[in-house]
């Protein structure tokens, strides 16, 4: 995911400092420490909320959130559900490995019943969300899906994502070998990564429709409604002539 989103980012010819990635707590969230942008590490599920405060503060630069499960969907669900009702110009990047990776394998709002984690020992009886339906439902303007192991696609997405004006909302099917592939049978890295190649398929294609099964990769929304940060401006400028 680093790499394509490197590659996004050299094809846009973006200076790093227009550039600021915000990331808050997990295996995904520990990305911030291996680029050359300006970077906030911040708190467990709240990387939407102070990446929102930079972006109103400096409407200007480009801000990108990475996040996992936890961080995007679980303790930061209400902060993800708003920033996408509110359009707010940031990309956020939703990696989607199924489980908390870093912190023990537990289960996640992303597992899917049936499964299995260190905290559901006699498997997952919650449903999960569908990032997609969910991103949509919510306001976001812009929202994608692909996986690690379409690396080209990928790249190509979070370029789109980065050039669109409003909330942008990026999941990207990740493999974790090391808890949820382990304990669900799901293979190594290589294993999971050949699952997503043969279980995915583009949107609306001849294969889908075959088998319903299949999840769908592409763009599934990109319209434009009015931004967050140019509606707040407007604002002020209302405010300002009221008092002059």
């Amino acid at each position: 995911m680093l790499n394509s989103l490197l590659r996004a980012i050299e094809k846009l010819g973006l200076s790093k400092n227009e550039i600021v990635m915000v990331s808050g707590i997990g295996c995904s969230s520990r990305i911030s420490g291996y680029v050359d942008f300006h970077t906030l590490h911040t708190i467990h599920g709240r990387a939407l909320a102070f990446a929102t405060g930079v972006k109103l503060s400096r409407p200007e630069l480009n801000l990108i959130v990475p996040m996992g499960d936890g961080d995007a969907l679980a303790i930061g669900g209400n902060h993800f559900i708003h920033a996408a009702r509110r359009n707010i110009d940031i990309t956020a990047i939703v990696m989607n490995n199924r489980i908390y990776g870093m912190t023990g394998g537990q289960y996640s709002p992303l597992s899917g019943y049936g499964t299995l984690a260190t905290t559901a020992p006699y498997t997952n009886i919650d449903q999960d969300f569908d990032v997609v339906e969910l991103s949509i439902a919510s306001g976001a303007s812009f929202v994608a899906r692909t996986t690690t192991y379409h690396v080209q696609q990928m790249a190509d997405i979070i370029r789109k994502a980065i050039l669109h004006k409003g909330f942008s909302v990026v999941e990207i099917l990740s493999q974790c070998p090391t808890y949820f592939g382990r304990k669900n049978k799901a293979g190594n890295a290589v294993d999971m990564l050949e699952s997503y190649k043969t279980n995915t398929t583009s949107i609306g294609s001849k294969a889908k429709k075959e088998n319903p099964e299949l999840i769908e990769r592409g763009i599934f929304a990109q319209k434009e409604i009015p931004e967050y940060c140019n509606e707040y401006n407007k604002i002020i400028k209302k405010a300002m002539k009221g008092h002059s």
